[in-house]
């Protein structure tokens, strides 16, 4: 079948969204350099866009554009004139390929490898948490700049910068193509956890403008933890992280009503969960779970997303066992944020006032001074326990910290609610 102009284009974003990670990571296990291996496939696909729709899509479109790809890095080298040893080494792997050509499964081995070297490379402690997130999305996610500043609401032309700086730090510190050794491995594998946990948490609960879901971000997100699952299946935290993100996403598409307020937890329709989402997340748990040893952080956050997952309706939920294993997630990882947690799972399982307890002494940690979520939970138990001037306090505040609008509205209408000396009615 012929393919329009417009369905080859479509065709080519869809391709790079899925490709563009192994391409670069495939250039850069050629070249060492992360920051000229993105410059080589935007090369690449631009020889695409003017190419295919006149000859069409070739047969294997990823190995097109990492043969274009490397026919631009020799080119390059040898217009540096420089690095002839190099130069003959990547003619010779090069050797008479063709666009269309049939990689064997020793080079998908090898693509897959320099992936992961990528990940880390992307994901590196040298850079800003932000800045890894930005990197990674665009060279592992196949994301374009605009569509990565739209994700995190800053203009084109500060995240252009974010990307640029950097990939200019990498190169500057001399970072290396590879993976960890075994010493460094836990801390930076650390790093690359977070990165995906940081970008989908922005997507689940977007931390400022109109809208409380972003899903395109939450499903990159997603995309990058199963990723990460097939690249080190070894691991039983990449695991975790991957239940913990299936079994949240599954309740995306009952957070939000039909005008895209907020809809909390404990009043969702839960007839409304994915529950294909769930069985994939309850699968890689029992992954992490089967490697044995001392649950890690984000198993421990993945139990407890189960906790509610299995529960058919609110009144199911095992209160008791949610809140022991956020006692044990703040022994392994402990964090005002977790303690915070930890007392609502508590109000629920033992009343509101032993949730109160535990949040009212959390309110003189600096690092919650400004977190609106802190306000919002003491208004809630304070709401629950009838003490709804107290209550509507709370509500006020936490709505003058929140960023996101969607979430302000939310708050202030339970603090108006409050005022009256009504419960919250949602």
């Amino acid at each position: 079948m012929v393919m329009g102009v417009a369905e080859v284009n479509q065709t080519i974003d869809a391709v790079w969204r899925i490709e563009s990670g192994r391409v670069i990571a495939a250039l850069a296990g050629l070249v060492r350099d992360v920051g000229w291996a993105e410059e080589l496939a935007q090369d690449a696909l631009v020889a695409a866009l003017e190419q295919w729709p006149r000859g069409g899509v070739p047969a294997n479109p990823g190995a097109w554009l990492t043969t274009v790809g490397k026919r631009r890095a020799i080119d390059g080298i040898r217009r540096r004139e420089v690095q002839d040893r190099k130069v003959a080494e990547l003619v010779r792997d090069l050797g008479e390929e063709t666009f269309t050509p049939d990689f064997d499964a020793a080079f998908e081995e090898r693509i897959e490898d320099d992936l992961l070297r990528l990940i880390f490379t992307a994901c590196h402690p040298v850079l800003t948490p932000q800045a890894r997130a930005a990197l990674t999305l665009r060279m592992v996610g196949g994301l374009k700049t605009e569509e990565i500043a739209r994700a995190f609401l800053v203009p084109e032309p500060t995240m252009a910068q974010r990307i640029t700086r950097a990939k200019k730090t990498l190169a500057e510190a001399k970072v290396p193509f590879e993976v960890p050794d075994a010493a460094e491995r836990e801390k930076r594998l650390a790093s690359v956890l977070e990165v995906t946990y940081l970008i989908f948490n922005e997507g689940y609960a977007a931390t400022a403008g109109d809208d409380w879901l972003r899903p395109a971000l939450c499903e990159d997100a997603l995309r990058l933890a199963r990723m990460l699952q097939t690249l080190m299946p070894d691991e039983p935290e990449v695991h975790g992280l991957a239940a913990l993100l299936e079994i949240q996403a599954s309740r995306t598409g009952a957070r939000t009503d039909a005008d895209g307020e907020p809809v909390l937890l404990l009043e969702q329709d839960r007839r409304r969960w994915d529950q294909l989402l769930i069985r994939r997340g309850l699968t890689a748990l029992d992954r992490a779970s089967a490697a044995g040893g001392q649950a890690g952080p984000y198993t421990l956050q993945a139990e407890i997303a189960a906790g509610h997952a299995r529960a058919r309706t609110p009144e199911e939920t095992d209160w008791a066992r949610i809140a022991a294993s956020y006692a044990e997630l703040a022994r392994v990882a402990p964090s005002p944020v977790v303690e915070l947690n930890r007392a609502v799972a508590v109000s629920f399982a033992d009343g509101p006032a032993a949730g109160l307890a535990l949040a009212r002494p959390l309110a003189a940690e600096p690092a919650l001074a400004r977190y609106h979520l802190l306000p919002a939970v003491l208004g809630d138990l304070l709401a629950r326990l009838g003490r709804y001037a107290e209550a509507a306090a709370e509500f006020t505040r936490a709505a003058e910290l929140t960023g996101n609008v969607r979430e302000r509205t939310l708050l202030r209408d339970r603090a108006a609610d409050c005022a009256a000396g009504l419960p919250p009615r949602r």
